[in-house]
């Protein structure tokens, strides 16, 4: 017997190889939980800019991390039984996107560490504050309720003729976050007056429907209030949006499809930033001591290959202040 295999003997570890001895020192892949409401097909930037970000905190797909995606297609009533799913896979961390994800993943796992992506969390009720959220929920606020304001803003400067506006929002009822931000919207279309008629819709089959009865209404132009059932329906809102030649005022997605104008964060950068604060939880640092953070970047998206189609010639105070345009 050589010597090599006496001192193996001797340390206990006969019969393994040394690829035997490196699968047994390989750590545990890290699991991380992926909650949409939208499609993969249409929302895989989503995911595509958050593994941007793991991989700039040094992690490698596959070799540190694994990623549990559940994709809801557009159905909320899906999200639930998609979070239970995503539960029960035991992950370290779960990364729900918007609010719909964001109540379903907090409602089926409760103990586990939880890095929103959306609407603001305080204002859901979800944890205390932003600077000592508590709990286990952290991550990044999107500040939607001012950007709804700006729409009318954005359109009221950019065609001043309009003088009445129809408003697709999420919700019907809507949430208290949508009726504050209508109450904000009514009180500076009146002050310009200009009417505003509301519709709410709940499934992506009911946008159709209250285009039409906004239509049917005398409305001038559209603007969309952002929530993540509106996302992978962008292009069909656009294309309905310019068959009755309205201005198409929303998130920067929908200016990209065909409409006017767009604002808001920059989700990209979001969901890079979201990367971070999984790092920091997968290193120990508890989610009640990382504060929520509100965006930094937002666009101001500009289509004038669209203000084109609807005869329109934008102010230069307008086009000043874009931060992109699309020719």
């Amino acid at each position: 017997m050589n010597n090599r295999r006496k001192l193996l003997i001797a340390l206990g570890i006969t019969a393994y190889s040394p690829q035997c001895l490196f699968a047994q020192a390989k750590k545990p892949l890290v699991v991380i939980g992926w909650l949409n409401l939208g499609s993969r097909e249409s929302e895989l930037w989503q995911l595509s800019a958050f593994k941007e970000g793991l991989a700039a905190q040094g992690y490698k797909e596959g070799e540190q991390y694994v990623i549990e995606e559940r994709w809801a297609e557009n159905r909320p009533e899906r999200m639930q039984a998609l979070a239970e799913e995503l539960a029960a896979k035991k992950p370290a961390v779960i990364v729900p996107a918007f609010a719909n994800a964001t109540r379903a993943a907090v409602k089926a796992a409760p103990g586990t560490p939880i890095v929103v992506v959306g609407r603001d969390p305080v204002d859901m009720g979800l944890v205390d504050s932003f600077a000592r959220p508590g709990g286990m929920i952290t991550g990044l606020s999107n500040v939607l309720s001012e950007v709804r304001e700006k729409y009318i803003e954005f359109l009221v400067a950019a065609v001043p003729t309009v003088k009445r506006i129809g408003v697709l929002h999420y919700g019907n009822p809507p949430g208290a976050n949508v009726t504050r931000s209508k109450d904000a919207v009514l009180r500076f279309a009146a002050s310009r007056a200009i009417e505003v008629r509301f519709e709410g819709v709940t499934r992506p089959e009911e946008i159709e429907s209250a285009v039409s009865r906004l239509a049917t209404q005398g409305t001038q132009a559209l603007v969309v209030f952002p929530h993540a059932l509106f996302l992978p329906e962008s292009t069909r809102i656009a294309k309905l949006a310019q068959s009755h030649r309205w201005p198409l005022v929303g998130t920067p997605s929908l200016t990209a499809a065909g409409g006017l104008m767009g604002y808001g964060p920059d989700f990209s950068v979001i969901f890079r930033r979201a990367a971070w604060y999984v790092d920091r939880i997968i290193k120990g640092t508890k989610p009640s001591d990382l504060p929520i953070e509100q965006p930094m970047t937002f666009e101001f998206v500009v289509n004038l290959k669209t203000a084109k189609t609807l005869s329109l010639t934008l102010p230069p105070e307008i086009m000043v202040r874009a931060t992109r345009v699309i020719e």
